[in-house]
């Protein structure tokens, strides 16, 4: 089992940033990739990005948008995720997830919150 704590969540004005981290424990060892993923009010999951464990390969759902930034820090079982000119919409609870298979995520955090203000 791998168990995931999501922090740095808050109350930030619009145009500001936010780095969120996760830390990971248990079986790291199985881990083969991290990800960040966000649900808004009455919206479903949206996926950020993901970073492989064990390399350096990121991924994100769209590259164009280069406000989001996934990083991580092996040594720390760290996961981050950097936002910069949040805006409203950014809103959401944000969750980490862990993946030891290729096509699916196996382990979830509980999430934090993000909230924008105009």
């Amino acid at each position: 089992q791998v168990q995931l704590v999501e922090s740095g969540g808050g109350l930030v004005q619009a145009g500001g940033s936010l780095r969120l981290s996760c830390a990971a424990s248990g079986r790291i060892f199985i881990i083969n990739r991290m990800g960040w993923f966000r649900q808004a009010p009455g919206k479903e999951r949206e996926f950020i990005a993901a970073i492989r464990w064990r390399g350096r390969d990121t991924y994100y759902a769209d590259p164009s948008k280069d406000r989001f930034t996934i990083s991580k820090d092996n040594a720390e079982n760290t996961v981050y995720l950097e936002i910069n000119s949040l805006e409203p919409d950014d809103t959401a609870v944000y969750v980490c997830a862990a993946a030891q298979h290729e096509l699916q995520w196996d382990y979830w955090g509980q999430g934090t919150q993000v909230t924008v203000s105009s």
